[in-house]
């Protein structure tokens, strides 16, 4: 597995990194802890050091889990964690605080929860807009002067930030969602990441699932899956957004693979500088993952793969309107 080295004084990481989200109940539905930290586990065995999480995913309770699995093995982590977005509120970002004082103190009780002494990437989970962003980032710059965090990252920002930010401190990534149903960061963000020389992390790489094949309809969700509230999971969306599976799915029976390692290929090559990092549960699910970095695709290859999925064809929106994003792909 060749290695990629993250921003420009970053790092030399796996191609993939491992969203933990998804290791909680009533995220993608049910979810086990035991096979949860097992999956984390086989991670750092093949070398795939990034660990994606965030304060605010189950109140803390995420950051507790991975930091469970990751004690006595710290030398082989790299801990992606991300603060700005208020815990205990009924609504993800539906309250942000970016001030310095709040980010040092959540630093802090995420350091407790992860059982570690540095965080490796702290993100801004997204800008508060009654903060100015060199006044936030000026705060996790200090985090950093005291050896708490060792790199910065921001969070679905716009390049006007991304740039105001990176002249404060210098930042080493930036974390939006990129894949083959949102290519959004085509638009804007990635010009401005290759600019300043910040490596690109790509959430939601395989659509929330859906690129995976295995969301046919509203009955392939979970009672308690978030997904539900997400407008491309609507049972029209997600009719829609299946038939350009299908036409995925072809170009992967071709190629001896499945649609998600083909989705999660197609992004590896859009540049050295990205990162995806898709949430897996089960070990069986990160396997698949990880054998997609081994795959290679031709000119012609990638060439069909856009034709499956021609940009801007994902029916639905990204995001829940009660989680409105700021404009991660606009240089405004």
């Amino acid at each position: 597995m060749k290695k990629r080295t993250m921003g420009l004084n970053g790092p030399e990481l796996a191609p993939l990194g491992l969203g933990c989200w998804a290791m909680i109940k009533g995220v993608y539905g049910n979810a086990d802890e035991n096979e949860a930290i097992a999956t984390i586990h086989r991670a750092l065995d093949e070398g795939f050091a990034m660990l994606d999480t965030a304060d605010v995913y189950d109140n803390g309770r995420n950051e507790e889990l991975v930091g469970k699995a990751i004690k006595g093995r710290r030398n082989q982590v790299f801990i992606n964690t991300k603060v700005g977005a208020l815990l205990n509120t009924p609504v993800f970002f539906s309250k942000l605080n970016g001030s310095p004082e709040y980010i040092k103190s959540a630093c802090d009780e995420s350091l407790k929860r992860l059982g570690v002494d540095t965080i490796d990437l702290y993100t801004l989970h997204r800008a508060d807009p009654k903060v100015p962003i060199e006044e936030t980032v000026g705060g996790m710059s200090e985090l950093v002067k005291a050896g708490k965090v060792r790199y910065l990252a921001l969070s679905e920002v716009s390049g006007d930030q991304l740039r105001r930010a990176h002249e404060v401190h210098g930042l080493t990534a930036l974390q939006s969602e990129y894949s083959l149903f949102t290519r959004d960061p085509e638009s804007g963000a990635l010009d401005v990441t290759r600019e300043l020389g910040i490596a690109f992390v790509a959430f939601a790489p395989l659509g929330r699932g859906q690129l995976t094949g295995r969301v046919k309809s509203t009955a392939d969700l979970d009672n308690v899956d978030r997904r539900s509230v997400f407008p491309r999971f609507s049972e029209e969306n997600i009719r829609r957004n299946a038939v350009l599976v299908e036409a995925l799915e072809s170009v992967a029976a071709d190629k001896g693979c499945t649609t998600a390692q083909l989705a999660l290929a197609w992004l590896l090559h859009q540049g050295e500088d990205i990162f995806p990092i898709p949430g897996a549960e089960k070990r069986e699910y990160l396997d698949q993952n990880m054998a997609a970095c081994d795959i290679a695709l031709s000119d012609e290859e990638l060439q069909q793969i856009d034709a499956a999925v021609p940009r801007g064809a994902a029916a639905g929106g990204r995001m829940p309107a009660s989680e409105p994003t700021l404009a991660a792909s606009s240089d405004d």
